[in-house]
């Protein structure tokens, strides 16, 4: 069954919708420390990693993943600049520049990761049984083995 192009955008939508809310929650998140552990930056890449993956296998779908992952690129590039008020959400840190290049490399993978199911299978040829050949009495070779193999059940003479 072919899928139409209307539900095709449509989930397309979904997908940039839904990856742009993991884009946003990941964005605020992602400065979160405790101690010298980065939490924010941990939970948020393994949330929008997941979300990419979770589109990715749930619709086979290239386009969807792409989506998803221009949505996260898309929130984050849109808040991360100076807020009306003058307040920064991705601050000029290490962490803020990590956070940016791992989202971005979390959607490259996702949207690259080739299809497996697609890939050519390479199978051995089965070599074919040769042709009966007659036996010394005018039968074939192939009887008297199987006699042999079915214990001369076969209700010939011998």
């Amino acid at each position: 069954m072919r899928i139409g192009w209307i539900s095709r955008v449509l989930s397309w939508i979904a997908a940039a919708l839904v990856g742009g809310v993991f884009g946003v929650a990941g964005t605020i998140g992602h400065s979160l420390m405790w101690g010298p552990i980065p939490v924010g930056l941990i939970v948020g890449a393994v949330a929008c990693g997941a979300i990419l993956v979770a589109i990715r296998a749930l619709t086979h779908d290239r386009g969807a993943t792409l989506a998803a992952g221009l949505g996260m690129v898309g929130m984050l590039v849109l808040i991360s600049g100076v807020g009306p008020g003058g307040s920064v959400v991705v601050e000029d840190t290490l962490s803020g520049r990590i956070w940016t290049y791992l989202v971005a490399g979390l959607v490259l993978l996702a949207v690259a990761w080739p299809t497996f199911s697609r890939l050519p299978v390479r199978t051995d040829a089965v070599a074919e049984p040769a042709a009966p050949q007659a036996g010394p009495h005018g039968d074939d070779a192939s009887s008297s083995t199987r006699g042999a193999a079915l214990g001369d059940r076969t209700g010939r003479e011998s």
